[in-house]
């Protein structure tokens, strides 16, 4: 149209430019003027054509600009058809734990590293401290539509590592390639962002027996109207709760990963559409290094030997296997799990179970094959649950994810963000047999076939914690959450007036509880 306009304003221009146009009655002059007439109507043809190209060259241009975009989620930029794409996030995480009781074990340790040592018990209390505890700035992408990258580091701690490290092929959303360093995908708790949590520290279920992350490679995807998630993993293995390092697995073994998750009732407009449930497991058969200079025939590395330690909700270690212990055979955990979300309540709760295979080392012994002392394999259970509940008392919708308010804080503007209320009981059971000799009896650590996998009086077998919270979420990026912990442990001490050196008898009638643990813990935190 515009077009046309031009043409038709250029004509009547130079027709009424010409002199005596309307009396021309020469024929000299009526050619003269049809010449100009179709001369003009040919300059303005070109001009037309000249528009409708600069008009397909401006719209070709803008299919082709990069497209760049920021907003709560991130800051990205990519080719305008999205199949080329990167990804700028991150989160940042300012703690405070305080602890009005709680012991710090510094038993085994000398004073150089643990200072003024009790040794009557070898605790000394629980002490306060500020701390980072994630600062992860992510890089993410996606290159031809259908293959993808993470990278994250971390750099809390003091000290910087690798999160996540992995490339992806999207082939659709029934079947997609994992590989390299990423989230067991096992555990429904351990699958939610670090800033997604309810709870500034996760659960004995999540952070004691199922894995953290490893390296490998998983297949995954939703199929049934996406009703129904499944993965599948072949990766390196790692130790209960552990998080795998990016170098080579030493053992030439492999874990095999796998968990079903359904959401049957999503597309029912009814109070089931908020629930979800499945199960995933490991199965190893795995082996520690038992000999880590090749030459003396000492006890394993405590980080090598593929078996863990445990920790509180307050990150104080409250069980370690014994110098002399190693995994020796298979390892499987499975974890039936579920969650349910209905307005602003959520819900979620798990269990998880590991068996392990666990022998005892010889003291000495010149032949490298008899290093394992005989008769002293034994397969130990170990389980782990929680149940937690969250409510928004400003009407948010709960979900797995995080939460954004309808009124962002702002003083100006009278909002106040959104706010929500967390409760959650959690615990964790060693198998008895873990503090017992090959004879049934309780037995403190060493390291002849008589001896005990863990010494009771330096290990509890159980923790029970739980937890009350606040969490206010500013807007979708910022929030600050309160928790209040309290845990309890069965064993794990000397009665009183015993020394730390003191053995535990056959019926560990000399055993005591660790002292209870009672932390408020403080986050500030920023992700986007």
């Amino acid at each position: 149209m515009q077009h046309k306009k031009i043409v038709f304003t250029l004509t009547l221009a130079g027709l009424f430019t010409l002199p005596n146009f309307a009396f021309a009655n020469d024929s000299s002059e009526l050619e003269e003027l049809r010449g100009l007439v179709q001369e003009l109507s040919q300059q303005v043809k070109v001009l037309a054509r000249k528009g409708e190209i600069n008009e397909e060259e401006t719209a070709k241009a803008k299919k082709e600009a990069p497209v760049v975009k920021a907003s709560s989620s991130g800051f990205s930029f990519g080719s305008a058809d999205g199949k080329n794409e990167i990804k700028f996030r991150g989160i940042v995480q300012a703690d405070h734990r305080s602890y009005s009781n709680g012991a710090n074990d510094v038993r085994g340790r000398s004073d150089t590293r643990a200072g003024t040592l009790d040794t009557k018990t070898g605790f000394r209390d629980a002490e306060d401290t500020s701390l980072l505890r994630r600062v992860r700035p992510t890089i993410e992408g996606k290159v031809g539509g259908k293959y993808g990258f993470r990278f994250t580091p971390e750099f809390a701690g003091g000290s910087a590592s690798v999160v996540d490290a992995y490339g992806e092929a999207n082939f659709n959303p029934a079947f997609n390639i994992r590989a390299g360093k990423f989230k067991s995908s096992v555990g429904l708790e351990r699958l939610q962002g670090g800033g997604d949590t309810k709870f500034i520290e996760r659960s004995y279920v999540t952070n004691a027996i199922l894995p953290n992350r490893d390296l490998g490679a998983s297949v995954y995807g939703d199929v049934l109207d996406k009703k129904l998630s499944y993965n599948f993993g072949v990766v390196n293995g790692v130790t209960d709760g552990g998080n795998i390092s990016t170098g080579t697995e030493y053992s030439g073994s492999r874990e095999y990963t796998a968990r079903l998750f359904t959401t049957p009732f999503a597309d029912n407009a009814n109070a089931l559409s908020g629930l979800g449930f499945g199960i995933g497991a490991t199965w190893t058969d795995f082996t520690g290094e038992r000999n880590l200079d090749f030459v003396k025939t000492s006890a394993a590395d405590a980080t090598r030997n593929g078996l863990p330690s445990y920790v509180s909700a307050g990150q104080q270690t409250f069980f370690r296997y014994g110098s002399a212990s190693v995994a020796d055979g298979e390892r499987f955990r499975f974890s039936p799990q579920a969650s349910y979300y209905l307005g602003p309540l959520g819900l979620i709760t798990e269990y998880a179970r590991v068996d392990q295979d666990v022998s005892l080392l010889k003291s000495t012994t010149s032949n490298a094959d008899s290093i394992i002392a005989p008769d002293t394999r034994k397969k130990l259970s170990h389980d782990a649950w929680q149940i937690a509940a969250s409510y928004l008392l400003t009407g948010e919708e709960a979900s797995f994810k995080g939460v954004k308010p309808k009124n962002d804080f702002d003083l100006d503007k009278g909002g106040w963000g959104a706010w929500e209320l967390v409760a959650r009981y959690s615990e964790i059971n060693l198998d008895e047999d873990t503090f017992k000799n090959q004879a049934g009896k309780f037995a403190s650590e060493g390291t002849d076939k008589k001896s005990a996998y863990a010494d009771l009086s330096k290990s509890a077998k159980s923790a029970e914690s739980w937890a009350l919270g606040v969490n206010w979420y500013l807007n979708a990026n910022a929030k600050i959450a309160l928790n209040y912990e309290h845990t309890s442990f069965d064993g794990g001490a000397l009665q009183k007036g015993l020394k730390q050196a003191t053995k535990i008898n056959a019926k560990g009638s000399n055993i005591a509880d660790r002292e209870d643990e009672d932390a408020i813990f403080a986050r500030f935190q920023v992700a986007f």
